[in-house]
C-alpha cells in the first residue's frame, strides 16, 4: 500500500514539474504574407533577375518582357492620330469668303436703303438685298454646320487612337516586372528566353522583416488576448535553443477549428482551437516554417 501511495506522489510532483517548465502558453510556425508576382503581359521575358534570396525594394525592376511589337503598333497608332488631326478642317478660313460676302451685302443694302429713303433708287433693289442676305446667311450657317460636323467626327476618331494609344502604354508599362514590396524573393518560376503569358507565375516575395507567429489557443486562453496586445515569442532553434522577441497579437480567428496534429496548446484535450496571430519583427534568424512558443 505504502509502495502504491509513494508512486502516486511521484507522479504529481512529476506533473507539477513539468507544468512549471511550460514557460509558454501556445506553439506555432513562423510565416509572412507572401506575394506570387505574375506577368501581366504576354511575349518573351528579356530578362528575370529574381534569384531566390535577392533581397528587393519595393518598385525594383526585377525583369522585362519582349515590347517590339507593342512599340511598334505605339508608333503606327501615332501616325494614324497625326493624320486625323491633319484632316482637322480651319473653320474660320473656311467660311472667311462667305462672311466677307455677307458683310459686302450688308454694305449695299445699307446704301440702297439711303438711296431709297432719298429717294434715289427703289424697293425692288432694297428687296434683292435682302434676299441675297438671307441666301448668304443660310450658306453660312450651312457650312458651319458641315464643318462642325467633320470636326466632331475627326474628334472622336482623334478621341480613339489617343485611348488605344494609352492602352499600349500601359500594356508596355506591365511589361516592366517590378517588386510589388520590400522583401525577400522566396521561389523563382521562370527563366529568361520562356513566353510569358498573362497570368503565369514569375516568382514569389515575402516581407521576412515582418514575420507572423500563428499559434493556436484554447477558448479559456481566448478570453485573456487582445487584438494590440503585447506577447513574448519564443523562436525554437532545436536543442533547447530559444531566442526571445517581442511580439504582437494582430489578429484573432472568428472561428474555431480542429487542433492542427503538428500543434500543442495549454490543454492539449482541446479538440478545437482559435488561431491567432503574433507581429514579429524579424533580425534576419526567423525562418518560414519555423517553431515557436508563445507567452501572453
Amino acid at each position: 500500500m505504502k509502495r502504491i501511495q509513494l508512486f502516486f506522489l511521484a507522479s504529481m510532483l512529476a506533473a507539477t514539474a513539468c507544468q512549471s517548465d511550460q514557460d509558454y502558453d501556445a506553439t506555432g510556425t513562423f510565416e509572412a504574407t507572401e506575394i506570387i508576382v505574375s506577368a501581366e503581359n504576354n511575349g518573351k521575358l528579356f530578362f528575370l533577375n529574381a534569384e531566390e534570396g535577392r533581397i528587393l525594394k519595393q518598385g525594383e525592376e526585377v525583369g522585362v518582357i519582349d515590347t517590339v511589337q507593342l512599340h511598334l503598333k505605339k508608333l503606327q497608332l501615332t501616325a494614324s492620330r497625326k493624320s486625323v488631326d491633319s484632316q482637322r478642317p480651319d473653320i474660320r478660313k473656311q467660311i472667311a469668303a462667305t462672311k466677307e460676302q455677307i458683310a459686302t451685302a450688308e454694305r449695299e443694302r445699307l446704301r440702297v436703303r439711303k438711296l431709297l429713303e432719298a429717294n434715289a433708287a427703289n424697293r425692288k433693289q432694297l428687296d434683292d438685298w435682302d434676299s441675297q442676305l438671307a441666301v448668304l446667311n443660310r450658306q453660312l450657317e450651312a457650312q458651319l454646320s458641315t464643318l462642325h460636323n467633320s470636326t466632331a467626327s475627326l474628334n472622336e476618331q482623334s478621341s480613339s487612337v489617343a485611348i488605344q494609344v494609352a492602352q499600349i502604354e500601359d500594356q508596355l508599362k506591365k511589361c516592366h516586372i517590378l517588386s510589388p514590396i520590400d522583401g525577400t524573393i522566396l521561389a523563382k518560376y521562370a527563366e529568361p528566353g520562356e513566353l510569358a503569358s498573362v497570368g503565369k507565375p514569375l516568382f514569389k516575395i515575402a516581407d521576412m522583416q515582418h514575420v507572423f507567429l500563428r499559434a493556436y489557443v484554447t477558448s479559456t486562453q481566448l478570453e485573456k488576448i487582445k487584438i494590440g496586445a503585447k506577447a513574448k515569442v519564443f523562436a525554437d532553434f532545436g536543442d533547447k535553443q530559444r531566442k526571445e522577441y517581442e511580439g504582437t497579437v494582430s489578429w484573432i480567428a472568428d472561428e474555431a477549428e480542429f487542433t492542427p496534429k503538428t500543434i500543442l496548446t495549454d490543454d492539449e484535450r482541446a479538440n478545437q482551437v482559435y488561431a491567432v496571430k503574433i507581429a514579429v519583427r524579424n533580425d534576419g534568424v526567423i525562418k518560414l516554417g519555423m517553431y515557436g512558443e508563445v507567452k501572453f
